[in-house]
């Protein structure tokens, strides 16, 4: 397990032993586990994301994964 960011806006930890991703937009209180193909492209486009630390471009970044984004962040 490894945070990969921690920022006002997001939460993500990476757990490379099972190729996961879990996300959490701490906006609207709600996050998803990506796996696989899935996860391996939120890596990629979180890498571009972070070259720019464009804050204003969170809604861009998150936007494509916001439908696996289902559960409620209740512990985090």
């Amino acid at each position: 397990m490894r945070v990969v960011c921690n920022s006002p806006e997001l939460y993500v930890v990476d757990y490379p032993a099972i190729d996961a991703v879990e996300v959490i937009d701490k906006r609207i209180g709600r996050g998803g586990m990506m796996r696989d193909e899935a996860a391996q492209r939120f890596r990629a486009e979180l890498e571009l994301w972070a070259e720019s630390a464009d804050p204003d471009k969170v809604d861009e970044f998150i936007g494509h994964f916001g439908a696996l984004m289902t559960q409620q962040a209740i512990y985090h």
